[in-house]
């Protein structure tokens, strides 16, 4: 993140969403807010890390809860562990009053639901940029929600590696070691001492648990992208 207040036409915003249509219309947001600004698009949470990587001078990261690579406020979580002060705004297309206070708890800087209008997100994005918290105007941000059973293990996700945070993944989705070598180009020996720090992190005895754990950061069955 940038030291000192950014010129807007400055500005570096990356917009991570699966969907290349409302990528494009986020991108067409971000261009009404500043002509100028550097838009750079991720399709999943793998290439949002590789991108935040290549580009330490991040302003602004739009964030889809729900993409490959991450389900639910663990990309959100993992995302504000690595970049404290880089703003995140959440976009999604489930804008249920509690998940929005969640993404909020959890250090969103804002959260725009995808059926909002183009020039809503316009100024929501500008709001943001302003210093101001954005979520739509209907929604009580007094009410506190996450407890201190999340907010624990919100801060070890917070904690994960970069490459922590795939296997952490990869585990989510039934990979066995030998798989999640493979994927990774590692050796299973690395896995496995990758998965022993999960646990440590996460406070848990088993990858089970691990499991269960990052499992109740999703947003339910009934979610939306």
């Amino acid at each position: 993140m940038k030291s000192t207040e950014p010129n807007c036409d400055d500005l570096k915003f990356i917009v991570a969403d699966d969907h290349p249509l409302f990528r494009a219309a986020l991108t067409q947001a971000v261009k009404k807010v500043t002509k100028r600004a550097q838009v750079i698009e991720a399709c999943d949470m793998a290439e949002v890390q590789n991108t935040i990587g290549l580009h330490p001078d991040t302003d602004v990261v739009l964030l889809d809860l729900t993409m490959p690579g991450v389900s639910g406020y663990s990309g959100l979580i993992y995302l504000k562990g690595q970049q404290p002060a880089l703003p995140v705004i959440v976009v999604s297309g489930n804008d249920d009053d509690s998940v929005i206070r969640r993404v909020i708890e959890y250090g969103a800087s804002g959260f725009i639901p995808k059926k909002l209008s183009l020039e809503t997100m316009v100024l929501a994005i500008q709001s943001v940029l302003d210093g101001i918290i954005w979520v739509p105007n209907d929604v009580d941000l007094t009410v506190a929600l996450v407890n201190e059973a999340e907010t624990q293990l919100a801060n070890g996700i917070a904690m994960l590696t970069p490459q922590q945070f795939r296997v952490l993944v990869m585990l989510m989705q039934g990979l066995l070691n030998k798989q999640i070598a493979f994927e990774l180009s590692v050796s299973e020996a690395t896995v496995k001492a990758h998965v022993t720090a999960i646990l440590r992190k996460l406070g848990v005895q088993s990858r089970t648990q691990a499991v269960i754990a990052a499992r109740s950061l999703d947003l339910g069955e009934g979610s939306v992208s």
